[in-house]
């Protein structure tokens, strides 16, 4: 008698379930047929920015270092001690200034002994121009006594001997004095070479010491270095261009050089030289750049960058470099169809391309394309623009009210 009623009683659960069941399976199989297809997808909210027409420039980045325009060393020409030196390490310099005095009482004294050789000399000459002028007087004598008869033949031949004897002396005390000459005029410059000075051809008059290399009462040498004398009113950058951009650069084109001493300011130079080939290390060839350098702010050693442009499109299309996506191994733009509200993945081949922007070169866009969100986008998702969410919020609480 219990197993019966247990028996009914799990008759009537199951006969429940059974109904239960077929009423949900009803349910669903009416929603399904009412609502076909994929469910309903979330618009995505998105940033966007439109298709834009502009002069794209591709700017490249070098670095190098900055030398003076032109640098010499000023040394002696003679040897002797340093008595004075006029200058010092940073001060300026023109053209022809004194810059040193050598001790010059050695060359003082060796220009006063050619002097007094040279008025030996001039005395010698006037002796022998003295005696040659008896010898040639003699020869007319014997030659006239000669032509009377009264002179003898051996007489006349040992006058004429004389007069060439007298006129050879002649000849090298004159030749002696303008070598006494010449030794005077070098004895005066060795003595003038005792003053140091500074000079050169070209640029500008007014230059800056360097380096200085001794000090006051150091024995010199002849061609030891005393100070280096720099040109830096206008510099030169060398640059250093790796193999693939060396060969777009041209002469004349503008340079616009900054340095980490000097934050935030910046320095206009042109390329004046390229070097004929490249370094086989290092496969990079040097650009010279010229840069006008008033106030002396650019100073030699420093390390600079230097911006150059190697190409400008002009009415290119250009899209923020945000934009650029990637699906299915294509890159590419999400193109947004502001009367849908939904996006179009569209491959594109680039161009140029700076730090915030890239050029379109194909295919040709116009409208908005997403720079924000896209990671959640595939193409024909639907999405929901900038300010569409506040709208949408501000009419639900209207209709709530």
């Amino acid at each position: 008698m219990k197993k019966s009623k247990k028996f009914s009683l799990w008759l009537v659960l199951l006969i429940f379930l059974t109904l239960a069941g077929k009423q949900v399976y009803q349910k669903l199989t009416t929603s399904l047929r009412q609502s076909p297809g994929k469910p309903k997808q979330e618009p995505v909210a998105v940033k966007v920015a439109p298709v834009a027409r502009k002069t794209l420039s591709e700017v490249s980045l070098f670095t190098g270092s900055i030398f003076p325009q032109s640098r010499f060393v000023i040394a002696p020409k003679v040897a002797g001690r340093l008595e004075k030196l006029l200058v010092d390490v940073g001060d300026p310099i023109k053209k022809g200034q004194l810059v040193a005095l050598l001790e010059s009482q050695e060359y003082q004294e060796e220009l006063e002994a050619s002097r007094a050789e040279l008025e030996v000399a001039r005395a010698n000459l006037s002796e022998a121009e003295i005696n040659l002028e008896q010898a040639r007087r003699e020869l007319e004598r014997t030659k006239l006594l000669r032509e009377k008869k009264i002179a003898s033949q051996s007489e006349l031949d040992e006058t004429e001997s004389t007069y060439r004897a007298r006129e050879a002396r002649y000849k090298v005390a004159l030749a002696q004095l303008e070598q006494k000459k010449a030794a005077v005029r070098a004895a005066e410059v060795r003595l003038s070479f005792t003053r140091i000075e500074a000079w050169w051809e070209n640029g500008s008059d007014t230059r800056v010491v360097g380096e200085r290399f001794v000090d006051v009462g150091a024995m010199l040498r002849a061609n030891d270095s005393i100070i280096s004398i720099l040109e830096i009113d206008t510099i030169k950058a060398i640059l250093q261009v790796a193999e693939e951009d060396f060969f777009r650069l041209r002469v004349g084109w503008p340079v616009v050089l900054t340095t980490d001493s000097l934050p935030g300011k910046t320095f206009a130079g042109r390329i004046v030289r390229l070097a004929p080939g490249l370094k086989e290390e290092s496969r990079a060839g040097q650009a010279e750049v010229t840069v006008s350098n008033p106030g002396h702010l650019l100073r030699p050693g420093v390390f600079v960058r230097a911006e150059i442009e190697l190409a400008q499109h002009e009415k290119s299309t250009v899209v923020p470099l945000s934009a650029l996506a990637k699906r299915d191994g294509n890159q590419g733009v999400f193109l947004v169809d502001t009367r849908e509200k939904k996006v179009r993945f569209v491959p594109v081949e680039t161009g140029l391309e700076t730090e915030e922007e890239v050029e379109i070169i194909s295919p040709p866009l116009q409208g908005f394309v997403v720079t924000l969100g896209h990671h959640l986008l595939s193409d024909g998702s639907p999405v929901s623009l900038p300010g569409e969410s506040e709208t949408n919020s501000t009419q639900s609480l209207s209709r709530e009210k």
